[in-house]
């Protein structure tokens, strides 16, 4: 009875103070004065925690409330860090076109990268250097190997869906498919088939497979808010990664004992690059590049090619249509036969459109993130109350001119899937998947006005940050695989759609935010069926 005493009392008391820490929270919140310089600060009843719980469940949802009541710029806690989120167009190219000596990606994101990809790659270094490295991984992704990259997808995908999918050989339904994981099947064995060479694809059906499964394991939501827990799951990532270099370093050194001409792909091309400095890249940094191209570029693309394979099996009618396409665009007349796609043709006007809408409605990445390292203005544009349709006229009336600064330590986000989804900017439909969009004759993308380019290090880009349309980011760290997931996306979605139909087999699923990349909710599930004639 004593213990039991004292466990309730101590209950109590930890309720009481849980109580008292609201209270105090609350009331600072109502009676503090508050900066004029700083932005809004989203009111919240739990303090470090903040609005954890409400971003984490929805966040495109949570931000749009904050904007109806606090307008485009305001911050928010969560688990202990301050967010200041500046939201629409402006507010992205705020963010991902920001001065260096401002935000920083670096400090952002390298205690969740850097554990997973590996030490003097990505944001383990200074930004000169990241340009560089991106340079190094432009000079793989050549059109040459892109036309040659389309066949070696192509096959992939048959022969997965023949062992995988139709696994008795001579079936032709398929029912209760889920969609993420044939997606994300399809996606790691082109992308190793491809980028990756032969030695890692052909690895991949052995023990590769697991100590990808171990590194992928480490790159979640909890890996971001708590980098350095003793889990069991953290131990294994980090096994992972020193295995998986030392395979990437093993293929090196085998190749250059052998007199065979080595295959085009990434690890051809980095192999001999140097840095402006003369110092060349080692081997340890080509195999954590490796590791680095594996890891992202997968998370993305499975989670956009699974959001494919669902909307057209909600879409029964887009599906046709895109199978017509591909006899129009594709049907040698005196064969009767389809011809092999190819990187020149591959980008036919519904299939491009589709893709489009795909980014749009789901975009892999709907936030990101700099850290700000120097006490940095926010132009009164991005938060103007004029150019603001959705915000309260209490916030009109406090806001008008006015011009923020974030300060140093504190985080600033941009949220390019928000922009993609407003109706402000794209009109009633904007939440409604519609491909034909992209085909209407005079659609522009609002914001996509000529920026300029510039030229980072590794190749000039459109800046374009103020586009309401960024599904590859901006700037600086704009995706440099974005024309390689491209030709990979549209030939595994040409694929499926010559050799297969299939349908949804419940309702469309909702969003999955529990993992850092957007992925669709269970049940995702599609029941495939053969074509009866393949052309």
């Amino acid at each position: 009875m004593g213990l039991l005493a004292h466990a309730g009392t101590a209950a109590l008391a930890l309720a009481g103070l849980f109580a008292l820490a609201v209270a105090l929270n609350v009331a600072w919140q109502l009676i503090a004065p508050r900066d004029p310089r700083r932005p809004p600060l989203v009111f919240h009843y739990v303090p470090v925690i903040g609005c954890a719980v409400s971003y984490g469940m929805d966040p495109l949802g949570f931000l749009d409330e904050c904007r109806r009541k606090y307008g485009p710029v305001f911050t928010y806690p969560l688990l202990g860090r301050k967010i200041t989120a500046t939201l629409g167009p402006l507010g992205s190219n705020f963010v991902l076109n920001g001065k260096l000596a401002h935000v920083n990606a670096e400090e952002a994101y390298t205690h969740l990268t850097t554990p997973v990809f590996g030490t003097e790659v990505v944001y383990d270094v200074p930004n000169h250097v990241l340009m560089e490295q991106k340079k190094f991984v432009k000079f793989g992704l050549t059109t040459e190997n892109f036309r040659r990259y389309v066949g070696l997808i192509r096959q992939e995908v048959l022969d997965y869906m023949s062992k995988h999918v139709y696994a008795e050989g001579t079936k032709t339904v398929s029912p209760g498919t889920d969609a993420f994981e044939t997606s994300s099947e399809i996606t790691i064995l082109t992308a190793s088939a491809t980028l990756q060479g032969r030695e890692v694809r052909a690895a991949m059906d052995k023990s590769f497979a697991q100590l990808y499964h171990d590194l992928d394991g480490g790159f979640t939501p909890l890996n971001f808010v708590f980098p350095k827990l003793p889990l069991p799951s953290y131990r294994r990532r980090d096994r992972a990664q020193l295995k998986m270099r030392e395979f990437y370093i093993s293929i090196l050194e085998k190749r250059r004992a052998s007199t065979e001409e080595p295959d085009l792909d990434m690890l051809t091309a980095l192999q001999n690059q140097e840095y402006k400095t003369g110092e060349p890249l080692t081997d340890k940094q080509i195999a954590h590049i490796m590791i680095a191209l594996l890891m992202a570029g997968q998370h993305t693309s499975a989670a956009t090619g699974a959001w494919a394979i669902l909307r057209l099996g909600e879409n029964q009618d887009l599906q046709r249509r895109l199978y017509e396409e591909q006899l129009e665009y594709h049907l040698d007349k005196e064969s009767g036969k389809l011809r092999p796609l190819e990187y020149e043709t591959l980008s036919t006007p519904l299939l491009s459109a589709f893709i489009k809408e795909l980014l749009r409605m789901h975009p892999p990445l709907h936030s990101l993130m700099r850290k700000i390292i120097l006490d940095c203005p926010v132009p009164a544009s991005v938060g103007a109350p004029s150019a603001e349709p959705h915000a309260s006229e209490s916030f009109k009336k406090r806001n008008e001119g006015a011009e923020y600064v974030i300060p140093k330590g504190e985080y600033v986000l941009a949220a390019p899937g928000y922009s993609q989804v407003d109706e402000g900017i794209w009109g009633k439909d904007a939440k409604e998947f519609r491909a034909g969009r992209w085909l209407e004759e005079g659609n522009k993308v609002p914001g996509e006005e000529d920026e300029g380019e510039e030229d980072y290090g590794w190749g000039k880009i459109s800046k374009g940050g103020k586009s309401a349309y960024l599904p590859f980011g901006a700037g600086r760290h704009r995706c440099i695989g974005e024309q390689f997931a491209n030709v990979q996306l549209g030939t595994i979605i040409a694929t499926l759609v010559r050799e297969n139909t299939w349908t949804l087999d419940q309702d469309f699923p909702g969003n999955d935010y529990t993992t850092m990349i957007v992925m669709p909710a269970k049940p995702r599930k599609v029941t495939f069926k053969r074509r009866e004639k393949v052309l």
